[in-house]
């Protein structure tokens, strides 16, 4: 893999297009290094080696044989007061892909290098404006697909993680003090701390630490959404429930058994949060093998969604297909629908779920009693507050796991009367597992895979 920062050289001026793809009013060109301001001179009619920084000018950008490109205006952001860091100039010409282009090509022209994917938010890295969680949240913001999404990447980008993190380390540090003052006097008798107090520190630091890494389930779902397959024997209603929780007529919806042949997808938001909504075959026993084909892959979606639906027809119960189903469904993450409630029916039997509903998905009955079940599914201790920091991403839930365990073995390293020199080790082993999550000590494989999920630009 070729990491981002390899052919970086500190001030190498580089220039992208900051705004979508596509027609707009607007287009940004970003400009940033150390000759970003040489370069806007040479396109740009105006003198912007005498504009101040965070003024905006209006002109024209001129190519080198000085033809008029664009009607634009010039923003100049000198130094630290930049996002980067460093001399940046934007260029806000007039939107659309040919013309953005060619006032991009007649910056790369005038001296500047195209900016590979993220590299604007790597400099801020680089350049201490941003630490490694907060660039991370700068992606996490521009791909919210709900405002539950948007608020945690918010607080991300404010530093909310950083802090909490950075309050493990001080504590940590402290303990580490501890120690070397251990080895470094072990003859003088001095009371820094006892060793039951030291544990008593650990163990609520290790808490918290646990306490933060749990809350990745809540935040996994906050940032990416939810995946929820409806499943149930054919003809129970499935394609007429997607319709009607999709408050569109997306399947089609027919009397006959096997319509559905391969997986419907779409999306809609419920209760704040993007979720992904599938459709599958009706489940049974057949011998055509297009529609066989589309049952395995209803069983397939089946276990890879965080959420099953699973759809029985109140008006005919439990049958022999309905009792095969019951015992495939990983009943932890399933809602049990009765549909069709709005027909004659006998008493239901009770099923082992946890939440069971009765619907009526043409009629349009029962869609909040199935949203308030399927909220309650989802979240272990209820939907997290906006105030609450929770962590979004694998990279800090393994991190925070590293730290964790290394904190267990100090601790019993400690009640075992373990020499203090062999201590310090694990205690260092914390510190840069926490280290890892702010990229105080990160390797160019992280960074790289951090960096080559943004799109250029940012």
């Amino acid at each position: 893999m070729h990491f981002i920062h390899e052919p970086y050289q500190p001030g190498e001026t580089i220039a992208a297009i900051a705004t979508p793809t596509g027609e707009g009013g607007v287009a940004i060109v970003r400009i940033s290094g150390s000759q970003a301001i040489d370069v806007a001179e040479r396109v740009f009619s105006g003198s912007v080696r005498s504009f101040a920084t965070h003024t905006a000018h209006y002109g024209q950008v001129r190519n080198v044989r000085g033809e008029r490109v664009d009607d634009a205006l010039a923003l100049v952001m000198l130094g630290k007061r930049s996002y980067t860091g460093e001399d940046t100039v934007e260029i806000h010409c007039h939107g659309g892909s040919l013309i953005t282009r060619r006032v991009l090509d007649t910056v790369l022209q005038a001296g500047a290098r195209l900016a590979r994917p993220g590299e604007f938010t790597f400099r801020a890295y680089l350049n201490g404006k941003l630490d490694l969680a907060q660039a991370e949240a700068v992606q996490e913001l521009i791909s919210a697909k709900n405002e539950r999404a948007l608020d945690a990447a918010e607080a991300h980008l404010c530093g909310a993680l950083s802090k909490k993190i950075g309050s493990f380390q001080l504590r940590l540090t402290r303990v580490a003090a501890i120690l070397e003052a251990w080895v470094d006097f072990p003859e003088e008798g001095l009371e820094f701390a006892s060793i039951d107090e030291v544990c008593d520190d650990l163990a609520e630091i290790r808490a918290e630490m646990e306490k933060l890494a749990r809350t990745f389930h809540d935040g996994k779902i906050v940032h990416e959404g939810l995946s929820i397959c409806l499943v149930g024997s054919p003809n129970v209603g499935k394609s007429s429930l997607m319709n009607a929780l999709l408050d569109k007529e997306r399947a089609i919806v027919s009397h006959i058994p096997g319509t559905t042949r391969d997986i419907v997808e779409d999306h809609f938001r419920l209760n704040g949060l993007h979720i992904k909504l599938m459709d599958t075959a009706g489940i049974r026993e057949v011998e055509d093998l297009v529609e066989r084909e589309g049952i395995r892959r209803s069983q397939e979606a089946m276990k890879q969604a965080d959420l099953v639906l699973l759809v029985l027809d109140s008006s005919r119960g439990i049958g022999e297909e309905e009792s095969d189903l019951l015992q495939q469904l990983p009943k932890a993450k399933t809602v049990a629908i009765w549909n069709k409630s709005d027909l004659p029916h006998s008493t239901l039997p009770e099923l082992e779920f946890t939440h069971s509903v009765k619907v009526s998905a043409t009629q349009r009955l029962g869609l909040e009693e199935l949203h308030a079940a399927i909220d309650k599914l989802i979240w272990t201790e209820g939907p997290p507050s906006k105030e609450e920091v929770v962590i979004t991403t694998v990279r800090h839930r393994e991190a925070l796991g590293k730290a964790i365990a290394a904190c267990d073995q100090l601790i019993s390293g400690l009640r075992s009367g373990l020499s203090p020199e062999f201590l310090t080790i694990e205690v260092r082993g914390c510190l840069n597992a926490l280290g890892m999550i702010l990229g105080t000590n990160v390797g160019e494989d992280i960074l790289s895979a951090i960096f080559s999920t943004f799109c250029i630009g940012k």
